[in-house]
């Protein structure tokens, strides 16, 4: 099973591009505050087929990010590479407390159908 949830802070605006699909493609860089022991953590996102208002964030925005973690691989100067990143689903401001949490019930909600489906 692979679920992301995210809730922390844009640290940069969204970056945009245009996909050959037609598509909107939006980055975002969200630092996630660590634990009392540990140091912040910024992870990259990204948000394909994303709606228009996807870029309506501005830096400094608490964020909830539900997706999925991927890690792809790149050729650069002839030497792979590789990045993870989250591939979100979702991207509500935090401060919609009620429409976050409805979309992390949610996406909890079908993972655990996903789950209990593949045991069967």
């Amino acid at each position: 099973m692979n679920l992301v949830v995210l809730r922390g802070t844009l640290s940069r605006p969204p970056a945009t591009r245009d996909l050959r699909s037609g598509d909107l493609l939006v980055t975002y860089e969200v630092t996630v505050p660590g634990r009392s022991d540990e140091a912040a953590t910024s992870v990259p996102v990204v948000w394909f087929a994303a709606p228009p208002a996807a870029t309506d964030f501005d830096e400094g925005t608490a964020v909830v990010v539900i997706g999925t973690v991927r890690r792809r691989f790149f050729g650069v100067g002839g030497v792979t590479q590789s990045r993870t990143e989250v591939v979100a689903d979702r991207v509500l401001r935090a401060s919609r407390a009620k429409a976050a949490e409805r979309a992390v019930l949610d996406a909890l909600a079908a993972a655990e159908e996903a789950f209990t489906g593949a045991n069967a």
